[in-house]
């Protein structure tokens, strides 16, 4: 993290006329809100208790430490790590599914971070609270569709399949896994394949997460990933997990690792310097690393903890939400995905809210956090 190590990149300045709504972009955000919501009252209806439209399942539940360290360069030290300090965040490990598959369908998971205690002027919505979400997913350091049109398309094909045939779905993914091994052997990889369910049976501890989809960075933009880098998760990076039998198997993975050991990842930023080759409202275009490399702009520290329970679980998967729109007007999500995003969440954060008649709200600290 030290500024003399930080390659010089000329950063885009943020203007608003970057972002162009997409055409129809408020009838989509209807559609998606409905379909989510219809994705949200199957699972209800099915097990009594409401959890998230997409991300339901967790795997981890997981206290920790993100620390700034001086010296960053003056374009990497912008809102939140614009000074070095230290400040508590608490992390949520998942799957993308609406419904509570067993792990042996494997699909792309996520990584969700609150960092608490956070100043500076709110984003619209999170005034009067003191924290900063990232919401990141594996795979990929851009969405799987240029903006939220095309993604609804995949999400409507996807929600009639909510609770439906759990034995075909876990064979389904047996075959697509089988698939992903033989593109991956010649050197590819196939992002459809992984998000229907073939993603490798790996340890979810050793994945890198991105936010695919930008944010501002002060007065520039950027994106974000976290990446595992002490021993103990490098060595889980494509790690096999047994899943055979362990409907619960990568969950009871991120449990035994942190019975014992530590964990640390590094939080990256990679700023926009071409906003040709490094569009804001095309989020599937990955923005060319050897334009703009992602630099580390802060630890994260995870000390050994009960890693997940059903204390935790109450706490952080019932009475929390994540959302790239709790945070700083420093970090505005920026793009059409990042903006249909904002009522997607909020309805999903009610929707729980009401059905299990919990209280979802922003932690001013992590001190009754359960563990």
């Amino acid at each position: 993290m030290d500024s003399h190590a930080t390659p010089p990149v000329s950063p885009v300045i943020y203007q608003p006329g970057f972002e162009v709504p997409e055409e129809g972009e408020a009838e989509t955000l209807a559609g998606m809100l409905d379909t989510l919501k219809h994705i949200s009252e199957i699972t209800y209806k099915d097990s009594g208790h409401a959890s998230r439209s997409v991300h339901a399942k967790s795997h981890g539940l997981l206290r920790g430490e993100l620390t700034v360290a001086a010296g960053l360069a003056p374009a990497y030290a912008q809102g939140i790590f614009g000074k070095p300090g230290s400040w508590p965040v608490v992390m949520r490990l998942s799957t993308i599914p609406g419904d509570m598959l067993d792990d042996n369908v494997s699909t792309p998971r996520g990584m969700a971070v609150k960092v608490v205690g956070v100043e500076g002027p709110r984003l619209e919505g999170s005034e009067g609270d003191a924290t900063q979400d990232f919401v990141l997913v594996n795979g990929s350091p851009s969405f799987s569709t240029p903006g939220p049109k095309k993604f609804l398309g995949n999400l409507k094909l996807l929600a009639p399949t909510t609770d439906k045939a759990p034995g075909l779905k876990k064979a389904l993914s047996a075959v697509l896994r089988g698939t992903e091994r033989v593109i991956e052997a010649a050197g590819g990889q196939s992002p459809t394949i992984i998000a229907l369910g073939g993603h490798p049976e790996t340890n979810i501890l050793g994945e890198t997460f991105f936010s695919q989809a930008p944010i501002l960075f002060g007065p520039y933009m950027a994106k974000i990933s976290i990446v595992p880098v002490s021993p103990g998760l490098t060595k889980l990076t494509k790690a096999p997990v047994d899943l055979d039998g362990k409907p619960d198997g990568l969950r009871a993975a991120v449990v035994d690792f942190f019975a014992g050991n530590s964990a640390e990842w590094e939080v990256r930023a990679q700023l926009c310097t071409d906003l040709e080759k490094m569009p804001v409202e095309d989020a599937s275009v990955p923005w060319p690393e050897d334009l703009s490399p992602y630099v580390t702009v802060a630890r994260i520290t995870a000390p050994p903890q009960p890693a997940w329970n059903q204390a935790l679980s109450a706490a952080v998967d019932d009475g929390m939400s994540f959302s790239p729109w709790h945070g700083i007007a420093a970090h505005r999500p920026i793009g059409s995905i990042m903006r249909v995003r904002k009522a997607a969440y909020q309805m999903s954060s009610r929707f729980r809210a009401e059905r299990n008649g919990a209280v979802v709200k922003e932690p001013a600290s992590l001190d009754d956090l359960p563990g």
